[in-house]
């Protein structure tokens, strides 16, 4: 007979239109079911999340895995975060300037573009770049060790392909992948010594080691409605949490998917730190 699976209760932060935040108890496998449980209850989006200290009123008589608790007293700013990521409750207050948008980071030996956007945005943004590139050589997908506390990151790599390839397995992965806070993807453009990674923080990163592409990757960001903006106003910036979507594969399972998509371990990094369960603070 198969041990049932533990459950936990988070507080989940959901907007509301013309009113303050509404704080919810969800239960769930992990973050990202309470996440799913909760703005499936609001039909609104998750902005902000934390660990639960205590199960609600009536939980031990097992009624249905949601309770209000009340109305959000800290004033979480009512952004769309990606999945994958929320800012902790009490501690979003710094990202109230949180909008879609790009900056170029000071790098003495890198050209490095950021790019952020609304949650529903993100995957468009990602594929749309990769859409537009010159060529596109490797996947690269690091499994980050906080993913279910594993002791080691894992980096997987696909053979030499091209963009159609990625964008094809990106397509079809995309809540696995694209989705999971857990996670880093990036491509790498040989011909210009470039990277377009998708952060764990779901933020979208451009590296090169020249400014050939500069102008081009500027405008590919306008084409898909992103500005530059003078500052970003990011999840990392804040005590936040990593989570996976709902309807999503836990780390053995994805591992099986990456070696049945032909990607194969190429280096695994011991942990260096201490991570919690779904935080990174």
């Amino acid at each position: 007979m198969a041990r049932a699976q533990h459950h936990s209760w988070y507080r989940i932060a959901v907007a509301r239109p013309n009113a303050p935040a509404q704080i919810l108890a969800a239960e769930g496998a992990h973050l990202g079911e309470a996440v799913a449980a909760a703005e499936a209850h609001a039909k609104s989006y998750a902005i902000a999340a934390d660990l639960a200290t205590a199960a609600p009123l009536g939980e031990s008589l097992r009624k249905p895995q949601i309770a209000v608790l009340g109305d959000d007293t800290d004033g979480t700013p009512d952004f769309r975060w990606p999945a994958g990521v929320l800012p902790q409750l009490g501690h979003a207050g710094r990202l109230a300037s949180a909008r879609r948008g790009y900056v170029e980071h000071a790098d003495s030996k890198l050209f490095v573009l950021e790019a952020m956007t609304e949650g529903e945005n993100l995957v468009d943004l990602y594929l749309g770049l990769i859409e537009r590139l010159p060529s596109a050589d490797n996947l690269e997908v690091r499994v980050l060790d906080h993913f279910e506390d594993a002791d080691k990151t894992d980096v997987w790599l696909t053979s030499r392909v091209n963009a159609k390839s990625i964008l094809r397995f990106l397509d079809d992965h995309d809540v696995d992948v694209l989705g999971n806070g857990h996670l880093e993807v990036s491509v790498y453009v040989r011909a210009h010594k470039a990277t377009l990674r998708l952060t764990e923080h779901k933020t979208v990163v451009w590296l090169a080691e020249a400014r050939a592409l500069e102008a081009d990757v500027k405008k590919w960001l306008g084409e898909l409605e992103v500005p530059r903006v003078d500052t970003l106003a990011t999840v990392n910036q804040v005590s936040h949490f990593h989570y996976r979507p709902a309807k999503s594969r836990d780390r053995k399972k994805l591992g099986e998917q990456l070696y049945r998509q032909r990607l194969r371990v190429v280096d695994s990094v011991a942990r260096t730190t201490p991570v919690g369960r779904d935080t990174e603070a």
